[in-house]
């Protein structure tokens, strides 16, 4: 055999081939979880949407949909974006300006509100039928660039509607007839003075929330009758014959200059009709950025662990080179070239699976809609070459760190260390072990002392420290956890105590197969039962928030007389109607402001009779005194914010607009209903819908509430509430089933590679008289002291890091629900035996055993 290290290391491949299948296995499933998440990311850095509404329309001017936090850092100042909860709108007197600049053939104010449909022939009478549908309402001028087309009549003018024909369907309405529409301005008749085609740019995306029925108003008419007087949602610039879009754009910035409005091209229009875009982003970003970072160190850090075990099992054949003549250059060229062998190859297998992990963790977002249709996967050669390039750089990495010191010592001591374990663990990995704990230990104080954010900032910092110290203590945690279950396993026979031996003997082959239980254990059970944590709390806060004995809701919102009609209802003691909706604040978190999507509950009319159907648990003032500048806002926020009673709340309304009203109350139920609470009137003309969402009702019955919408009662309403959540819920285990299964794979891999390692070993006791059954009993014993304490170790870094981080986030302990742990636990030993005893039954079958 040549001594070259190229020879060396296609020998080696060549007549040890389980050590670098398990390599090859590790390393393919490392370039997976990278390279997914790597294509998810470039997904939702580059994702768009083509422009359908205003697809006709070559220049879009639009306000921001984005707010701005600058942040001073040593490389200068940094801007993060956060999404606007809803639309920010216009100035309306911008189109002028806009059609006076060269090339604009005209400018068009563009109007998307949501719109009730009444009978037709006059009002209902009071009590009786209800909305009879919803319609989607813009200005007539918008049919210049969406296609719609008069079919019958013309255009509206102050008081008439041009209806759609299912629209004019619905209501039984033709030209010249009334019909009563219900808008932000209130119930009113309009006649109907046209029917129209809806154009493409009308049915394509319905950003009012509304149904298929639209109805088209005067443009004069159409920002009051949205709610926004002196607003436009955007402003569409039609291009004179021959007109360069991108020089329009130009044209139209420079006439907007100082206004604050952008000039959007291409498909940079179709963010503006589609909201969810900017949410689709920050959820991918979320999860291949986030998420991928944390799964990319984690890939790493096992396939590291993988490849340092297989060298490590060739101590003696590095040994024995050493003895005939190899240099220590030649050892680690060998090392190197090996891993030039194997991480290219298995880089590349890897990132096939990976590419389709990633379509299909796509697809599932898309189905529970949290990324548009719109929006396709990309898939370029970055993500697959950063995973290829990163297994190559960890193999190397890995495979020096563990060859060093067999290529470094004299050969007659190497094949001295050859045959034995070395005991005592090297001194530079306990001093970084010891700081990895001392670290983990202060960061778990600080999330102690913390709240929201910072809790959870701080506790991500400990779960990675201490999986950091598991890594490089583990042969001394390894030997004490081997010491303390052999005390038990010593009245399991001689089978137990033989494994009880062997893993006090063996700390260091101990130590490789419970790191990735360790890994797979702690970050499944922090992921998962950070949930269950948080929607328990959640759960029981809207249960007993919730006092109504009515809930009704309405998705495309409440008529607006909904308060009255149900307090005239028999029996009715209190009724109340919430808009739902979000804002912004400002918080701190981890030294760095950033804004946080909080729920608000807009309420209708007097926020006193809001106990009366719903007890937020009022801490600290009165919700009496909520009202125009004045809101209550939840504990946990206001600690996150560094506001308390009688401060200012800075906060960014739906639209973006700022304001800083006075807290005048703090709850306690603000995880389980929303966090602020405010007087319906503050939200007037800064969201979308102006019908309210849900109508709280205390006394009478649920008949005479029918028309209004669903009727449920409290327990229905947290149900429905809580399926809302799911798509956290799903993120959160779709998390936890990435990192637990490429952790249990990696622990199955390295038990399946331990064991084939020990064949001469298990030969030996064959050839002393142990029967087949007693070496599999005992490596049975041993499966279960290392799954026991792979599962021990794992659960409590995930407690040392849930703990600090639920009493932040909800201000009570973990919620770990005893069949799922169990289920972790029985898993975590079924790999482990199952990874044992398999390739044990097949060595043991060799001739010879």
């Amino acid at each position: 055999m040549s001594l070259k290290p190229n020879g060396l290391a296609r020998a080696a491949v060549r007549f040890k081939p389980a050590s670098f299948v398990g390599t090859f296995v590790a390393l393919m499933m490392s370039a997976l979880v990278v390279a997914a998440c790597g294509v998810l990311l470039e997904t939702g850095i580059r994702a768009s949407v083509p422009a359908e509404r205003y697809a006709n329309a070559p220049v879009v001017a639009a306000a921001d949909q984005s707010a701005r936090v600058v942040a001073d850092t040593v490389d200068g100042p940094e801007v993060t974006e956060f999404p606007l909860p809803d639309t920010a709108r216009v100035d309306a007197g911008l189109a002028a300006k806009a059609a006076g600049a060269p090339g604009a053939a005209a400018a068009i104010l563009d109007f998307t509100f949501p719109v009730h449909g009444l009978p037709a022939h006059g009002f209902p009478e009071n009590g009786g039928d209800g909305p009879a549908g919803a319609l989607t309402g813009h200005g007539w001028g918008s049919h210049v660039f969406t296609g719609t087309a008069l079919s019958q009549g013309a255009a509206p003018r102050a008081g008439e509607v041009v209806l759609g024909a299912d629209a004019a369907r619905a209501a039984r309405a033709g030209v010249g007839d009334t019909v009563v529409l219900e808008t932000a301005d209130g119930r009113a008749g309009f006649r109907v003075s046209g029917l129209a085609e809806a154009g493409a740019g009308d049915t394509a995306r319905d950003g009012a929330g509304g149904g298929g029925a639209t109805a088209w108003f005067a443009d004069a008419e159409a920002p009051v009758l949205a709610g926004h007087p002196g607003k436009a949602d955007a402003i569409a610039v039609m291009a004179e014959d021959g007109v360069d879009p991108h020089a329009l754009a130009v044209a139209v910035e420079k006439a907007l200059t100082g206004s604050g409005v952008q000039t959007l091209t291409g498909d940079d229009r179709g963010e503006v009709e589609d909201h969810g875009l900017a949410y689709a982003k920050e959820t991918l970003f979320a999860v291949g950025g986030s998420f991928g970072g944390i799964a990319t160190l984690v890939a790493v850090f096992t396939a590291a662990g993988t490849v340092a075990l297989s060298v490590g099992q060739r101590t003696r054949e590095f040994a024995l080179l050493r003895a005939v003549g190899a240099t220590p250059r030649q050892i680690r060229r060998a090392v190197a070239a090996e891993a030039l062998l194997v991480a290219p190859l298995a880089g590349l297998l890897g990132c096939l699976p990976g590419i389709g992990l990633a379509h299909w963790w796509f697809g599932q977002m898309q189905d529970r809609g949290a990324v548009p249709e719109a929006v396709d996967v990309h898939v370029s050669g970055f993500p697959l070459l950063a995973a290829v390039g990163l297994g190559l750089l960890t193999a190397l990495g890995a495979g020096w760190a563990a060859g060093r010191r067999p290529a470094r010592i004299k050969p007659g001591q190497a094949l001295a260390e050859a045959s034995v374990e070395r005991l005592r663990p090297g001194v530079v990995r306990t001093v970084l072990g010891l700081a990895a704990v001392g670290g983990g230990s202060v960061l778990a104080g600080v999330a102690a002392s913390s709240a929201g954010a910072d809790a959870a900032n701080a506790s991500l910092g400990v779960v990675m420290l201490f999986m950091l110290a598991v890594a490089l203590l583990g042969p001394i945690l390894a030997r004490l956890c081997a010491a303390l279950f052999g005390l038990l396993l010593r009245g399991g026979g001689a089978s137990a105590s033989l494994a009880a031996a062997n893993s006090r003997t063996n700390s260091r082959r101990l130590a490789s197969a419970i790191t990735p239980i360790v890994l797979a254990m702690a970050f499944a059970s922090t992921l998962v039962f950070m949930h269950t944590s948080e929607s328990h709390v959640a759960s029981e806060q809207l249960r007993d928030g919730i006092t109504a004995d009515h809930v009704v809701t309405a998705p495309a919102g409440l008529p607006g007389d909904a308060v009255a009609r149900a307090a005239r209802a028999p029996g009715v003691d209190a009724a109340v109607s919430l808009l739902d909706t979000q804002v912004l604040v400002p918080v701190r978190g981890g030294g760095e402001t950033s804004l946080q999507a909080t729920a608000v509950q807009g309420v209708s009319g007097s926020v006193a009779r809001l106990a009366r159907v719903q007890d937020l648990d009022v801490r600290e003032g009165s919700l009496d005194r909520v009202g125009e500048g004045r809101v209550a806002i939840d504990g946990t926020l206001a600690t996150a914010a560094d506001v308390g009673l009688g401060d200012e709340l800075s906060l960014l309304l739906p639209d973006g607009t700022k304001a800083a009203p006075e807290v005048v109350a703090v709850y306690g139920r603000g995880l389980g209903l929303p966090a602020v609470t405010m007087d319906r009137a503050s939200l007037d003309g800064h969201v979308t819908s102006a019908f309210a969402d849900t109508l709280l009702v205390s006394g009478g019955d649920a008949e005479p509430l029918a028309p209004l919408g669903e009727v449920t009662d409290a327990s229905g309403y947290a149900l429905a509430q809580n399926v809302d959540r799911e798509f956290g819920a799903w993120v959160n285990y779709m998390m936890a089933a990435v990192l637990g299964g490429f952790a249990a794979v990696a622990a199955v891999n390295t038990l399946v590679m331990t064991v084939l390692d020990r064949r001469r070993e298990l030969r030996t006791l064959r050839l002393v008289g142990s029967t087949r059954r007693q070496v599999l009993r005992m490596l049975g014993w041993e499966s279960l002291l290392v799954s026991a304490t792979g599962v021990a170790l794992g659960t409590a870094i995930a407690m040392i890091t849930l703990t600090p981080m639920m009493r932040g986030l909800t201000g009570e302990l973990p919620h770990v629900p005893p069949l799922l742990y169990a289920a972790f636990a029985a898993t975590a030993a079924a790999l482990a035996l199952t990874a044992a005893i398999l390739p044990a039954r097949a060595a043991l079958r060799e001739r010879g055993a």
